[in-house]
């Protein structure tokens, strides 16, 4: 299994990015997937995951903001994230959840600064 991110940067305070998260070498339809998220000395945190039937849940600090997607026939899932605070600064990684520690990948790093 492998699960690649991408989309992250440098962004400004309001700003948005999209995340974007590939999965190859599993049947990815039947999973849960989520967004999880590691900021510096801090330990890596659930962010929104979104069940094989598209129901969603986010973490409050995001809700409302962050919006996760999944298309199946990608093998891809998706977190929208807007109106990005100081505070969403981390690495970003998906996994399926709960997370199997061997599926997690590289990340991609989100970082919020003006």
């Amino acid at each position: 299994v492998q699960l690649v991110e991408s989309g992250g940067g440098l962004v400004q305070p309001g700003g948005s990015l999209r995340l974007s998260c590939a999965a190859s070498g599993m049947i990815f339809s039947p999973f849960s997937m989520g967004w999880y998220r590691q900021a510096p000395g801090k330990q890596r945190e659930l962010v929104a995951k979104i069940t094989s039937g598209s129901m969603t849940n986010y973490t409050d600090n995001v809700k409302g903001r962050f919006t996760i997607s999944r298309d199946n026939a990608k093998n891809t899932v998706y977190l929208q994230m807007n109106s990005l605070k100081l505070e969403d600064t981390a690495v970003y990684y998906c996994n399926i959840h709960p997370p199997i520690r061997n599926y997690w990948g590289q990340g991609t790093q989100v970082t919020v600064s003006s």
